[in-house]
């Protein structure tokens, strides 16, 4: 497994084993920005509403939820009905099935169009994925950092880079202790395109 980077370089602490598995290459590059552009383009991609402190704001990045019939997913006190697979996704989802030995049902897409877009300090602990979920995060197009904080500690933080081509493995007590997100940046940065396999119950 990689080590992870901490935020505060004066301590030397390892993120708990047995919660992450990160494969960098899991797509070659050319493949990963091929796979970025097809989506991009044929994605029937949708912008949510968050209702924050009684206003209702736009999530600040684009979403897709695809996966099997029956599969719906409740988030933020809202359902999702998941388009039905295509053969492209199918495919992504044998590959990962076939290095995880993980059976997924569904895959949440998101588009971050530019260091604007963003995803905020969350966990993935809704009921339909059970107590110990595992997810597969698979990243293609720009590198963007990827931050984990501990849910009773939040000066215990840590740091990975998700690079075009990476497969992150989510599992164990992660959702369960700690939040994790992609936070804004203001960079110039290019687009990048995150599925997150799930098993819906």
């Amino acid at each position: 497994m990689t080590q992870f980077s901490l935020f505060d370089d004066n301590e030397h602490l390892i993120f708990p084993e047995g919660l992450l598995t990160y494969y960098p290459h899991f797509l070659e590059e050319a493949e990963g920005i091929a796979l970025l552009n097809e989506l991009i383009d044929t994605v029937p991609w949708k912008q949510s509403t968050l209702t924050i402190q009684d206003k209702v704001v736009l999530t600040p990045r684009l979403t897709a939820w695809y996966g099997d019939a029956g599969r719906s997913y409740r988030l933020s006190d809202k359902d999702f009905t998941p388009n039905p697979w295509t053969e492209r996704l199918l495919s992504l989802k044998e590959r990962v099935e076939a290095l995880t030995h993980l059976h997924f049902n569904c895959v949440l897409l998101n588009y971050y169009r530019d260091g604007n877009d963003s995803v905020a300090w969350h966990s993935d602990h809704e009921r339909e994925l059970g107590q110990h979920p595992n997810i597969a995060s698979l990243s293609v197009g720009q590198a963007r950092t990827f931050e984990f904080r501990n849910k009773k500690d939040h000066k215990r933080k840590y740091a990975l880079t998700l690079g075009n081509g990476s497969l992150l493995i989510m599992k164990g007590d992660l959702q369960q202790f700690w939040d994790h997100r992609i936070p804004k940046s203001t960079r110039n940065l290019r687009p990048r395109i995150n599925l997150t396999f799930r098993i819906i119950h």
